[in-house]
């Protein structure tokens, strides 16, 4: 379990989060100072573990077919990371994804509600103050006189209507001793806080899924023209080898395996059309389009290039740098608030009020000091029995602290095995690039030498065909294995922050209200 004692982290000025609306936050940091101290655990963030990323040391540089992609350590983070791949279309895709898309535009409005509902939150601090005005016209009966006192005479006693005016301003002033409004106060901005986190990481998400789609999408196309290459040679086999089998040259045998070769080759295309086509459509969805709507340019492999230099934070740094560590963190912050306004609700609550007004039956007067009206009223409050659910409600809060606490660790720990996760891919995808490059030339020179011993006569067709089909599935693994590479260097990018410290989209997108 995450300690909920250790000493904050202090982040360096990069990481520092948009405080938003700081008049009003200056305003309630002050009340607070001045309120005294509150009921209940304070929030210290917990410390990062002090862990290595992976078992094993990172090696300075992972090598495939002449690519390298060097590792350094500590290295920043470009807010727009996306254009190490060197593709203008993706970039202007991205760019027209972070103005569209809805899930972005729905995260942008709840951080702005958590930002309205703070501002109302503030409210507590201060002294409510209202005024009103009542003029009212009333008819007292002789009956009703003659009740109050004023004698059995008054029972002949006719008083005509009148109007009475009455104008008052009204205060109220919670003292908050224990601690309870400003421990709410606190949730909501740790609510807030957490709804910028969560825009943060919509962000990265949204960018490194459009990075994921195009490489995919390229990808596709690759192993599609390669298939068709595999059918197209496959048919023209097949065509000589139904000439041969005419002239007596083949067994039936050889032509029905041919043809079982390239009915199995072109089973393999449809699937991969449609494989391309939802990869289309999902990237309409990430720019907030219809399928029928968009028509971008399309992605091709040779029109990516893969980023050389790789950034790998330090551990310390990571648990700053990802929305959703930090994003958990506020809940627990959150969890930790609920704890003291549950222990204050226990305690006596203290209303100060003030009433001061005027009455007269005429305007005119109504402001003259004969007529003045004041109260001034104090109100302790303190529950004493409500059948033990103010407790329940306290060992609640508390075992929801503790059910925040785990959750962090977990974020922690599975945000560290993604960092993991992709570092080591990367080294996996460059050694099985290396392989895949190794059989590629290895297929190409066997089909050359194939071909030519089949033109001298020292090899039969079938072995031909076979080399052919060799080489062609080599194709295939390895555009499958460099398409792996830019993929994983998008995954890497999103599980080490993506850089979201060095841009200003949140803060154009809600409005403003950030500086």
């Amino acid at each position: 379990m995450i300690a909920l004692t250790h000493r904050k982290i202090q982040a360096s000025s990069k990481f520092m989060k948009p405080t938003g609306f700081p008049r009003l936050s200056g305003i309630a940091l002050s009340l607070l100072a001045l309120a005294g101290c509150a009921v209940g655990p304070d929030y210290h963030a917990p410390a990062a573990p002090a862990v290595a990323l992976t078992p094993q040391p990172l090696p300075d540089a992972a090598r495939a077919g002449g690519a390298d992609q060097n590792f350094v350590s500590g290295a920043d983070i470009a807010g727009d990371w996306w254009t190490l791949y060197r593709s203008p279309p993706l970039n202007a895709l991205i760019d027209a994804a972070l103005a569209h898309n809805p899930t972005l535009q729905a995260a942008q409005q709840t951080l702005l509600e958590a930002e309205e509902n703070y501002r109302a939150g503030l409210g507590v601090l201060v002294p409510s103050v209202s005024a009103s005005f009542q003029p009212s016209r009333t008819r007292i009966s002789s009956a009703e006189l003659a009740t109050e006192g004023a004698g059995s005479s008054a029972a002949n006693v006719t008083i005509p209507p009148f109007t009475l005016y009455d104008a008052s301003v009204s205060l109220s002033y919670s003292l908050d001793l224990f601690g309870g409004n400003r421990r709410e106060l606190e949730g909501l901005r740790a609510q807030t806080d957490y709804e910028r986190d969560e825009l943060e990481a919509a962000y990265l998400t949204l960018t490194a899924n459009i990075v994921t789609a195009a490489v995919l999408e390229a990808s596709l196309r690759a192993q599609i023209a390669a298939t068709q290459e595999v059918i197209g040679a496959e048919q023209r086999d097949l065509t000589i080898l139904q000439s041969q089998f005419t002239d007596g040259g083949i067994a039936k045998a050889q032509l029905l395996q041919q043809q079982a070769t390239l009915a199995q080759s072109q089973a393999t295309l449809p699937p991969l059309q449609q494989q391309l086509a939802a990869a289309r459509n999902q990237l309409a969805a990430y720019v907030g389009a219809f399928p029928g709507q968009f028509h971008e340019a399309d992605f091709t492999l040779a029109d990516l290039h893969l980023p050389q230099t790789i950034p790998v934070s330090l551990p310390a740094s990571i648990i700053a740098q990802r929305p959703d560590i930090q994003a958990s963190a506020e809940l627990l912050h959150q969890a930790t608030a609920e704890v003291g306004v549950t222990i204050a609700n226990m305690l006596p609550n203290i209303t100060l009020s003030a009433d001061v007004g005027q009455e007269a039956l005429t305007v005119g007067s109504l402001f003259t000091p004969q007529n003045l009206l004041w109260t001034l009223a104090g109100d302790v409050t303190q529950p004493l029995f409500e059948g033990g659910k103010l407790d329940a409600q306290r060992k609640s809060a508390i075992a929801a602290l503790h059910v925040a606490g785990a959750q962090y660790q977990n974020t922690v720990i599975t945000a560290f095995q993604n960092v993991a996760d992709t570092l080591q891919a990367l080294q996996y995808d460059a050694a099985t690039e290396n392989a895949a490059d190794a059989a590629a030339a290895a297929a190409q020179a066997s089909l050359v030498v194939a071909q030519s011993q089949y033109q001298l006569g020292g090899e039969p067709l079938i072995n031909v065909l076979n080399a052919q089909t060799t080489f062609q599935s080599a194709k295939l693994a390895q555009v499958k294995a460099i398409a792996a590479r830019f993929s994983d260097t998008a995954a890497l990018y999103q599980a080490l922050g993506g850089g979201w410290w060095h841009r200003h989209d949140v803060t154009v997108a809600c409005c403003g209200l950030i500086p």
